[in-house]
């Protein structure tokens, strides 16, 4: 596996893509499942560039708390900055696995795009269930690229792009086993929702065409082991752009959020 590098650059492309009306609508139906309210203390595992962060804060008030967790330095600048006007709030290092805080110290604990990324998801599940306060609610959510429907003129091609990009997850494939490991960790599953990225035509300003970049700068560096040269992984993409310019273009991905209870 050889996992995405955060650098500045990175952080704001990761940004952008976040601002994207698909993005957007799966943080209203994370906040819509989790429900905050004024005064609880919200931990948000992998906060990136902040913008989920930035709505629970405001939503539990500076009665509440939020703590923002990232391993990327680049990320953390982006969501401090945000969040600086907000006392309520704050963002420093984490790690998933390893969430050093006492024992049921969360109303409400949050993971958006990130377990996928953890080895040891056992472990992470655990340390989910064990920061939160009885009765706490916890969402995850992740993407099953299976899901994927990916219009493309050269079918064997693009099914090695997205073997390639599976290689930078530890798991692409773990809503499959979420709600079972959630369970065992002695939680209780509420509610399982997908939340589509869907884009049945060219939209320059998606998730699809944001992700589009980030997995031909991720193919071309490391699609030789997938028989993959950087002038293949580029042929790929000038093909998903003529696609658009002649109205063929489709991109349709699930993604799935757990609403759980300790």
């Amino acid at each position: 596996m050889s996992q995405l590098e955060f650098d500045d650059n990175a952080a704001r492309t990761l940004e952008a893509m976040y601002l994207t009306p698909d993005v957007v609508g799966q943080r209203a139906k994370v906040i819509e499942m989790l429900s905050p309210v004024p005064g609880e203390h919200v931990l948000d595992i992998g906060a990136g560039p902040g913008l989920l962060a930035c709505d629970l804060a405001r939503m539990v008030g500076e009665s509440g708390r939020l703590v923002g967790l990232d391993a990327s330095a680049a990320m953390l600048k982006v969501a401090r900055t945000r969040l600086a006007a907000m006392p309520q709030a704050e963002c420093m290092e984490g790690d998933a696995a390893d969430l050093r805080f006492p024992d049921a110290s969360f109303d409400i604990a949050v993971s958006t795009q990130v377990h996928e990324y953890v080895a040891d998801m056992e472990k992470a599940v655990k340390e989910l269930h064990r920061v939160l306060k009885p009765g706490g609610r916890a969402l995850v959510l992740d993407t099953d690229w299976r899901s994927i429907v990916w219009h493309s003129s050269d079918k064997a091609r693009m099914e090695r792009v997205l073997e390639c990009w599976d290689d930078h997850l530890a798991d692409p494939h773990l809503p499959a086993t979420l709600g079972a490991r959630m369970r065992r960790a002695g939680f209780r599953v509420l509610r399982v929702e997908i939340v589509p990225m869907l884009s049945p035509r060219w939209q320059p300003v998606s998730y699809a065409a944001g992700i589009m970049k980030t997995i031909r700068g991720y193919a071309a560096a490391n699609g030789e082991r997938h028989g993959l040269s950087k002038e293949e992984v580029q042929a790929w993409y000038d093909d998903q752009l003529r696609l658009a310019e002649r109205g063929e273009f489709f991109f349709s991905l699930n993604r799935y959020a757990f609403l759980a209870t300790r």
